[in-house]
C-alpha cells in the first residue's frame, strides 16, 4: 500500500495519475500523432483551437483505453503491470463505471462542436464496443480494418474541431482521412510484435502469431509504397520524397532483421515517428498553396 498522499489514488493527483496510466501507452501511438493530423489537414483555424482538439481526442482516447483494459486484466498484470487495474489504483466496478460514464461525457463534448463531430463521436464509441467487448481484436484482419476505421473517425472529429467550419471537411481534409485510414489499415500490425507474448498467452490471432514471417517481411514494401504515394499526392520536391522514403525504409528493416521484443518496441516508436511525418503533409502541400495558388 502507498503510503505518500501523493500516491495514492483517492488524491486530486493520485486520480490524475490514475487517468494520465490509463492513456500512458497511447499518447505517442494516437493523441500525438492524430492532433498533428488535424491540425495539418484542416488546416488548423486558429492556435486556439489546439486546445479542444487535443481535449476531444484525450477524453475518446480514454473511453476507448478504459474499455480495452477492463477486458484483459490478467493479461496485463502479468505484462503490463504498471496500469491501473493491475497496479490496483481502481477497482474493476470502478473501472466500468468510467468506461461507460466516459460515453455521454464524449458525446456532450462533441456536441457542442456541432452533428458532424457528434457522428464522429457516436462512431467512436461504437467501433469500441466492436473492437473491445465484441472482440474484434482477437483476430488480425478485423482487428486491423476496425483499428483503421476508429482512427479515421479519430481523424475526422479531430479535423473538423481544428478547421473554421465544423461542419464541413474539403476535398483535401478528405483524401488525407482516406489516405491515413488506408495506411492504418495496412500497416497497424507493426504495433503486434512488441505485444506478441502477450497475445499468445489470451489466445489473439494477429498477424505476427499466425504468419511471422509474411506479417515482418510486408513492412518495408508497404512503407515504402506509401512514401512514394504520398510523396506523389502532396507534392513533395525530390529531397523531401527520398528522405521519407530513406526512413521507411531504415524502419521496414528493422522490423525484419531485429527481433526482439526491446528492438520491436523501438522500432514501433520509429514507425510512429514516419507515421507523424507522413500525417503533417497535408499541412506541407497546404503551404504550397498559400505560397502559389497556381499549384492548385
Amino acid at each position: 500500500m502507498h503510503t505518500s498522499a501523493f500516491t495514492r489514488s483517492d488524491t486530486l493527483f493520485g486520480i490524475l495519475l490514475t487517468i494520465f496510466l490509463f492513456v500512458k501507452s497511447d499518447i505517442k501511438t494516437t493523441l500525438i500523432p492524430i492532433t498533428i493530423f488535424s491540425v495539418s489537414s484542416a488546416p488548423l483555424c486558429t492556435p486556439h483551437r489546439i486546445v479542444p482538439v487535443v481535449w476531444w481526442i484525450f477524453l475518446h482516447l480514454l473511453q476507448f483505453d478504459t474499455s480495452n483494459q477492463i477486458q484483459d486484466v490478467d493479461e496485463d498484470a502479468k505484462n503490463k503491470p504498471i496500469r491501473p487495474l493491475p497496479a490496483g489504483r481502481i477497482s474493476l466496478r470502478h473501472a466500468i463505471i468510467l468506461r461507460w460514464g466516459l460515453v455521454p461525457a464524449c458525446w456532450i463534448i462533441s456536441i457542442v462542436h456541432g452533428g458532424p463531430v457528434l457522428f464522429s463521436s457516436v462512431a467512436l464509441v461504437l467501433f469500441t464496443i466492436l473492437y473491445n467487448e465484441l472482440q474484434a481484436h482477437r483476430h488480425w484482419l478485423t482487428k486491423n480494418i476496425v483499428t483503421a476505421i476508429g482512427f479515421a473517425s479519430f481523424e475526422i472529429g479531430g479535423t473538423l474541431i481544428a478547421g473554421c467550419d465544423a461542419s464541413h471537411m474539403d476535398a483535401a481534409a478528405c483524401l488525407s482521412v482516406a489516405i491515413s485510414t488506408a495506411v492504418f489499415a495496412t500497416t497497424i500490425h507493426t504495433q503486434d510484435f512488441k505485444d506478441e507474448e502477450g497475445d499468445r498467452l489470451t489466445g489473439r490471432m494477429t498477424l505476427p502469431i499466425v504468419s511471422p514471417r509474411l506479417g515482418r517481411a510486408s513492412i518495408l514494401p508497404l512503407l515504402a509504397f506509401w512514401s512514394i504515394a504520398v510523396s506523389f499526392v502532396w507534392q513533395l520536391t525530390w529531397a523531401y520524397s527520398i528522405l521519407l522514403l530513406c526512413f521507411s525504409v531504415l524502419v521496414g528493416v528493422r522490423f525484419l532483421l531485429l527481433r526482439n521484443r526491446a528492438a520491436d518496441q523501438t522500432s514501433f516508436l520509429l514507425y510512429n515517428v514516419w507515421l507523424s511525418a507522413v500525417h503533417v503533409l497535408p499541412g506541407y502541400w497546404r503551404y504550397l498553396q498559400y505560397q502559389d495558388p497556381f499549384l492548385k
